[in-house]
């Protein structure tokens, strides 16, 4: 079956860009020329998804808003004569509908997932940690959908981090299968040293079957009270499948001030019209020897 739908999860605060954050979204913080959401919208679409279910929370109406159209600022860019800035801002409500999901509770991101079960139906889907932004010419989410049509499972976006960062995520223990390929025995989420069976991480994208619904249902509360997308995917091993892909990209942690800095200065090196003037200033900051 076909993936189409994409689950974005956006409900959860931002404490680490506090005060920032008190009044603006995490995911609406500006990363360079527009805002953390976008890209991952954007990814989306480019890799084929044209469903796009966003959870988020009643304090976050910016995000809807911002897909959203604003006659007002239409009608005096088109005044100005400014077309470049007109075809963007329109092109954000013309690239797709959004269906936008509110999480009443704020009860874990298995729950939050839980939340979107009406739009789903009996289809698989692919999930969104926005928190995790990467760059590729072939979008991540495009690499495991296409490893999902080869292998009919759900398939967790991977990486290889240094021994000791383990702690601060889920683990795989892997069966390789192949180039990049992995079957998952089991997942741990933040393991000691002592626990983590390999240094296989996940990230935040994931294609998965609808039984992974049917398990979340069945999963009950584990850290902090709250139901976690890592307990079910560990508990749907038993019932079928899942495997694991170690994407290729540039990955970047946005929900942590300097991951986003760094994805910025990633973006700014890349734009001609920015790069040289960001290289002149660093350059002048350095500390003379």
């Amino acid at each position: 079956m076909t993936v189409r739908k994409a689950v974005i999860l956006a409900a959860g605060f931002g404490t680490r860009f506090l005060p920032a954050t008190k009044a603006v979204p995490k995911e609406m913080l500006p990363l360079l020329d527009r805002p953390v959401i976008q890209y991952i919208v954007e990814e989306a679409l480019a890799a084929g998804l044209d469903q796009i279910i966003m959870v988020t929370s009643a304090s976050k109406r910016a995000i809807e808003e911002h897909f959203d159209r604003s006659p007002e600022l239409e009608d005096l860019l088109d005044k100005k004569g400014d077309a470049g800035r007109l075809d963007e801002v329109q092109r954000l409500w013309k690239m797709t509908e959004i269906a936008y999901v509110f999480q009443k509770e704020r009860m874990g991101n298995g729950h939050a997932i839980l939340m979107a079960q009406p739009f789903i139906g009996n289809e698989p889907f692919a999930v969104f940690f926005p928190d995790d932004v990467i760059f590729h010419d072939t979008p991540a989410i495009r690499q495991l959908i296409d490893q999902y049509e080869r292998h009919a499972g759900t398939i967790v976006a991977v990486q290889e981090v240094p021994r000791e960062e383990v702690v601060n995520y889920g683990v795989i223990e892997p069966e390789p299968m192949g180039e990049r390929l992995y079957g998952v025995r089991r997942i741990i989420e933040k393991p000691s040293l002592e626990e983590a069976p390999s240094n296989l991480t996940t990230v935040g994208r994931f294609i998965v079957t609808p039984e992974l619904l049917s398990v979340l249902q069945d999963t009950p509360p584990g850290r902090a009270g709250e139901i976690w997308l890592m307990d079910a995917l560990d508990r749907l091993i038993a019932r079928e499948p899942v495997y694991a892909y170690e994407y290729e990209g540039q990955r970047f942690d946005c929900g942590q001030p300097a991951g986003l800095l760094k994805a910025s200065l990633f973006l700014a090196m890349r734009k001609p019209a920015l790069r040289d003037e960001l290289l002149s200033y660093l350059h002048a900051m350095q500390p003379e020897r």
